[in-house]
C-alpha cells in the first residue's frame, strides 16, 4: 500500500514539473508569431473602366509591412503573358510601404481580369490580386470633311 502512495506522489510531482516546463514553451510561441511581418495591401482589386488603347497603364498596388520583422516578397507571378509585374527587390522594414507594379498590354482590345499571385515569407498561402478593366478601341484617323467643298 505505502507503494502505491510513494507512486502515487511521484506521478504528481512529475505532473506538476511537466506543467511548468510546458509554459514557457507555449509563450516563445507566442512571441516568436507576433514577430513576424504583416503584409497589409491597400486594395486586393483594381479596376478601371475606360484605358486608352495602347497607353502606358500600370496598376500599383500598395502595401506595408505592419510586423517587427522584414517582408520579402519572394514571388510575384502573373495569370498570363500580357500581364507584367514588378515586385521589391529589397526587403521591406517594419512599420515601412511599398508597392507592387504591374502592368498590362494595352494592345489589346476589349474587357479583362487578370491575377497576379503573391508569394511571402510571411505566410504558406499565396496572395491574390486582381486588375480588371476595359481597353477601348484604338481611335479612327479620318481626315475631317470641310462644309461647302466640293470636289
Amino acid at each position: 500500500m505505502k507503494a502505491f502512495i510513494v507512486l502515487g506522489c511521484s506521478l504528481l510531482t512529475l505532473g506538476t514539473f511537466a506543467q511548468t516546463d510546458v509554459k514557457p514553451k507555449e509563450e516563445k510561441v507566442k512571441e516568436v508569431k507576433a514577430q513576424k511581418p504583416v503584409i497589409v495591401f491597400k486594395t486586393l482589386i483594381i479596376e478601371r473602366p475606360a484605358i486608352p488603347y495602347g497607353s502606358e497603364e500600370t496598376f500599383d498596388f500598395e502595401f506595408k509591412n505592419n510586423g517587427k520583422e522584414p517582408l520579402m516578397i519572394t514571388d510575384v507571378r502573373a495569370s498570363c503573358g500580357c500581364t507584367t509585374p514588378q515586385k521589391p527587390t529589397e526587403a521591406v522594414q517594419k512599420g515601412k510601404s511599398d508597392k507592387i507594379v504591374v502592368k498590362y498590354d494595352t494592345k489589346r482590345q476589349g474587357d479583362f481580369t487578370k491575377t497576379i499571385t503573391v508569394t511571402t515569407n510571411v505566410q504558406t498561402e499565396p496572395i491574390i490580386l486582381t486588375i480588371k478593366g476595359k481597353v477601348l478601341p484604338p481611335e479612327t484617323t479620318t481626315p475631317p470633311t470641310q462644309e461647302g467643298q466640293t470636289h
